[in-house]
């Protein structure tokens, strides 16, 4: 399969483009490679292309997901099919004879030229912010949420009917819940398809609805889901778990739950992408004549000898002791930085040894009661 093109490229604007810009770029490519004007081999493959482009670009959300994973990481979370369900191309179209289903036939129902079959009806995504912690993170964790949600009604089984009766096709509609209408612009003859009006787009009539879902089929509920979290896995990261959203009435497609991953503040590291940031203090003897210490890790304590002269903000690394690499292999590693803890209260027999290493090293320090003066 072939790579796809930066975004920005396929429709000549800068990264810094305003969603207007974006619009009129699109409206441009688009009046000149739409099938219904140019007929060349390559027009469709184009039109497909710029208006996956702006379907992504104008939508603020897809936009910052793109920017902040590139193609291979947002094409594994998006589907075609969510790339375009809500873009706004009804009021570009409305120029060139055709409106959304335009496009969405195009995608998933044949193109321009076949015929019109498609329903929209699919439920509404939730999402939900999850908090879990470093060492969760890193060593991948299955964790159980709680979330209201529709779902189909016990009673009636999602049909809206009561128990006993049956739902009604759609005289008007043949249970299609749409109509069909034939109009012809300047240049195409299309097809308009609206939603029933006898039915509003069910495909049925309902003479007597259920009472525990007043026949919508559908009632409210928590659901109790569980969630699996990748080894590796970052702060601001979503998981997208299909069909786990609000269920559809008239027994569509549910939408999916989108999962933010949030990682709790950690006592002893700070993350830095694959890598950990430790400080560690030390006292001034162990760092001027070296030391065995303890350093805490995601496995547990490990044993760092430093050498005599550490300095204060030196690094050590330890490799391989960082965050497992998230759809990757291997580990960071771990940074510990030092830091040297100096006493704020000595007794007289530390503050002798003190002086007589000031003077063994030529070091002026203040006799006893003297202050400094700034």
């Amino acid at each position: 399969m072939a790579e796809k093109r930066d975004y920005y490229e396929v429709l000549g604007v800068q990264k810094s483009a305003s969603k207007d810009e974006i619009k009129d770029a699109y409206r441009k490519l688009a009046m000149q490679y739409h099938p219904d004007r140019n007929k060349a081999p390559e027009a469709e493959e184009k039109f497909k292309e710029i208006s996956e482009a702006y379907a992504v670009l104008s939508d603020d959300e897809k936009r910052q997901q793109y920017d902040t994973l590139g193609h291979p990481d947002f094409d594994q979370r998006y589907t075609q099919e969510d790339i375009f369900r809500g873009a706004d191309f009804s009021s570009i179209f409305r120029d060139l004879g055709g409106g959304f289903g335009d496009i969405f036939r195009y995608f998933f129902g044949g193109g321009f030229g076949g015929g019109f079959n498609e329903r929209v009806n699919r439920g509404q995504d939730l999402a939900y912010e999850l908090e879990i912690t470093l060492e969760e993170a890193a060593k991948g964790a299955e964790k159980d949420i709680e979330i209201p949600r529709t779902e189909k009604c016990d009673v009636c089984h999602g049909s809206g009917a009561s128990p006993g009766t049956s739902p009604q096709t759609c005289p008007r509609c043949n249970g299609a819940g749409q109509v069909q209408n034939m109009r012809k612009s300047s240049f195409a003859m299309y097809v308009q398809v609206t939603p029933c009006p006898n039915c509003r787009g069910k495909g049925v009539l309902i003479e007597s609805p259920c009472k525990n879902c007043r026949g919508t089929g559908l009632v409210r509920k928590r659901r109790k889901i569980s969630v699996k979290i990748p080894v590796g896995i970052d702060e601001g990261y979503q998981l997208r778990l299909r069909g786990e959203g609000e269920m559809a009435p008239n027994g569509g497609e549910a939408g999916d739950l989108y999962v933010l991953v949030r990682i709790r503040p950690n006592e002893s590291f700070m993350r830095d992408g694959d890598d950990l940031l430790h400080m560690l203090i030390i006292g001034y003897p162990q760092a001027a004549l070296g030391a065995e210490v303890s350093v805490p890790t995601l496995e547990g304590p490990l044993t760092v000898k430093l050498h005599p002269g550490t300095q204060p903000d030196e690094v050590i690394r330890l490799k391989g002791k960082g965050m497992p690499r998230f759809r990757g292999y291997g580990k960071g590693d771990l940074l510990v930085r030092v830091g040297i803890s100096v006493p704020e209260k000595l007794t007289q027999h530390q503050r002798a040894l003190l002086e007589e290493l000031a003077k063994e090293l030529s070091q002026d320090v203040p006799a006893k009661g003297r202050k400094f003066r700034f």
